[in-house]
């Protein structure tokens, strides 16, 4: 019916009806918004979440490399050096030669990056100021060895080097930590994923005793765990450290089971995963294809937390008499073996302390990082 309309009227779409007003917005390259050029640098990780990484793999690695380094066998003693306290005069210069180059550092990137929207000039300050920082480190500790002072953190009350027993001990706690978290996030997490996608009665029987296995004090509960597993005198150190490991993973076996049920109950109503279940996917192959990868953010965010907390707990372990037994270091029991000495020498207890504390508030800044970059909502709980 093309010929019934009027020869030369506009057959657009605003004229269809004269009643009606329609307002097109024609927006061209020249108006929109210039891209930010530092916007990627700003999605990075940030200067906290690096160095927070850089401490736990620092840590890590050289717990690892620990035989193979200068460092004393952390069981032999020497009693001219105990009691001794850590040096301060020249790691004091080196350390306020390091503040003085990271503010300046921050002055001279804060001045490039104005100036540098492709980063290259950014990234040789880096290496540079990297490079000189390194450098300040080989001296300090080149002056350190000069002048023979063989014990850097100093030593314990039979003459224990003190930074070899803390780098020692980190190897023990490490592999508490992480290794009862990932017995729970194994454990925890494929109980999680199946209530969480098949509910029913697979969830009203293992939610239920998850939910008496919070209920009970979770310290009150590893203690009973180790007490029973491992209490005789003979019991080797692999033992302990082992029963250790399976009784803190027993107790994040519930936590990150409720987290991980939690987020399956979401992700399974997704679009996709409902996707897959009409053209015929099985359950299992959709629960860990599709659901297991969005959820797995949240499990790493507990985790993370969970280290932290698992590495404290041995040490109250210790401090009871029933975690990883001497002569093992490990930094619950290098705390509980020195307590007494907190008057008279701070510094065999002190040292220890802080560097547990670094290292927690590393983990759960990291799992704060992990949180917020994957969007994880603890709301669903």
């Amino acid at each position: 019916m093309s010929g019934d309309l009027p020869v030369g009227r506009d057959t657009s779409v605003t004229h269809l009806d004269p009643s009606a007003e329609v307002t097109a917005l024609a927006v061209t390259a020249d108006e929109l918004e210039p891209l930010d050029p530092n916007r990627s640098r700003r999605a990075g990780l940030g200067v906290a979440a690096w160095l927070s990484l850089g401490w736990i793999v620092g840590l890590a690695t050289l717990a690892v490399i620990a035989p193979f380094t200068p460092l004393p066998d952390p069981e032999v003693s020497d009693s001219m050096l105990a009691r001794q306290g850590p040096v301060v005069n020249q790691w004091l210069l080196g350390l306020g030669a390091l503040v003085v180059l990271g503010i300046t550092y921050a002055l001279v990137s804060s001045a490039v990056r104005r100036s540098d929207p492709d980063g290259n000039r950014l990234r040789a300050v880096r290496v540079t100021f990297g490079v000189i920082a390194a450098v300040i480190l080989l001296v300090t500790l080149a002056i350190h060895i000069s002048r023979n002072q063989s014990s850097l953190l100093g030593a314990d009350t039979i003459g224990r080097d003190m930074l070899s027993r803390i780098v020692y001990g980190t190897r023990t706690s490490f592999i508490i930590g992480f290794g009862a978290v990932a017995f729970g996030m194994v454990i925890g997490g494929f109980l999680g994923l199946v209530t969480g996608f098949f509910r029913g009665r697979v969830d009203g029987i293992i939610t239920p005793a998850m939910t008496i296995l919070l209920a009970i004090p979770q310290f009150v509960l590893a203690l009973a765990l180790v007490t029973v597993l491992a209490s005789g005198d003979d019991t080797s150190s692999t033992r302990r450290i082992l029963v250790v490991v399976l009784g803190l993973g027993i107790v994040s076996i519930p936590i990150l089971g409720r987290i991980t049920r939690a987020n399956t109950l979401v992700w399974s109503e997704r679009e996709f995963v409902l996707a897959s279940k009409a053209m015929g996917a099985k359950s299992w192959r959709i629960m860990f294809r599709e659901v297991l990868p969005n959820v797995l953010p949240a499990m790493m965010s507990i985790a993370l937390l969970g280290v932290g907390i698992a590495i404290v707990a041995e040490g109250g372990l210790s401090l009871f008499g029933v975690g990883v037994q001497l002569p093992t270091p490990s930094w619950g029991n290098i705390i509980a073996e020195n307590r007494d000495q907190l008057r008279r020498s701070p510094h065999m207890v002190m040292i220890t302390v802080i560097v547990l504390f670094v290292t927690v508030l590393a983990l759960n800044y990291l799992a704060d990082v992990v949180a917020k970059r994957f969007e994880v909502r603890e709301s669903v709980l």
